[in-house]
This record gives structure tokens, sequence and C-alpha cells, in this order.
């Protein structure tokens, strides 16, 4: 499995992901949105987008070694956020880069109005080819 990620010379280079994952592999791993819940499917960090996003990164790490993934064979990445702002990107790039390091697949970040739970701030959903 090779991924190749690519920042074409004539769009802006973005600093925390690429334009374009280029994937061959035997595998597709399609991860449902990933959620700041514990082990008993409890919602933490109520209001704390930090907290939040630190579990569901780490809880998509989990998913992804349960299908025998990788991190750096994630090729994109949908983020959704309740309420987004602009001011959100630091926290999320860094509960981000405890999973990825310096892996940047390509990406998406949605604002969107709710989630499945009242609290929850964040979903995160990924593809990985293996």
């Amino acid at each position: 499995m090779t991924i190749e990620l690519v920042n074409p010379g004539d769009l802006p280079t973005p600093q925390t992901y690429s334009h374009v994952a280029i994937a061959t592999g035997t595998r597709l791993v399609f991860i449902a949105g990933q959620e700041p819940e514990d082990l008993q499917g409890e919602l933490v960090g109520p209001g704390d987008l930090a907290v939040q996003a630190r579990l569901t990164f780490a809880n998509l790490g989990r998913a992804l070694a349960a299908a025998g993934a990788r991190p750096d064979q994630v090729t994109r990445l949908g983020i959704y956020l309740v309420g987004y702002l602009r001011e959100h990107q630091p926290i999320i790039q860094e509960a981000r880069y405890e999973l990825f390091g310096e892996h940047k697949p390509a990406d998406v970040m949605i604002g969107v109005a709710a989630l499945a739970r009242p609290e929850q701030l964040i979903e995160v959903e990924a593809t990985a080819v293996i």
C-alpha cells in the first residue's frame, strides 16, 4: 500500500492537510463517525471541545487499529463541529496531531448545527487504504 499526498503548485499549500491523497492498495477501510464517548458510551467533556477532540481522535485510532489500519494509512477525514468558529482550528489540530503526527490526509471540516447528542461538539470519520 502506498499513499502519495500532493499539494499542487497552483493551489495554496495548507499547513494541516493535503489537497490530494492518491492511494493504491488492496483494502479500503471506512471508519464511521467517532464521538467523544468512553467505553460505557457516555459522553465525555460536555462543553469542552479540547477534551472531546482528544477523545474523538483517540477513539478514531482505536477503530483504525481494530481494522488493522494505521493512522498513516488514512487518506481522508471528515471533521464535523457544532457551531464551528475559526478559533476552533488550533484545538482540533492539536488533537489531530496526537494521532497523525506529520501525516496530513485530505480532509474537510464542516460546521453543523447539532450532532447525535445535545452536548456533543465533534465527530470525525475516516477512510484508509491498507
